[in-house]
């Protein structure tokens, strides 16, 4: 896959090199798991820390497919 370049509010979470999709989506997760930010009732939510807060636009909680749609904004 081509690499895609994050933004510098995405470059937080995942750094600021070119990554193909895949390892940025991994990354996300990664980050998301490290930080306890799963919903612990609904799995299918996270909970946004003050960047991922930015990512998504200033929600404190998206489904994990809104926030596929929410990264990809922060994608050049």
């Amino acid at each position: 896959m081509k690499p895609v370049q994050p933004d510098e509010t995405l470059a937080k979470i995942v750094g600021s090199t070119p990554l193909p999709r895949g390892e940025l989506t991994k990354k996300v997760w990664d980050y998301i798991k490290k930080n306890g930010l799963q919903d612990a009732k609904k799995k299918t939510n996270i909970n946004a820390d003050d960047a991922l807060k930015e990512v998504f636009g200033g929600k404190k909680q998206v489904s994990m497919f809104e926030m596929t749609k929410l990264v990809n904004k922060h994608l050049k």
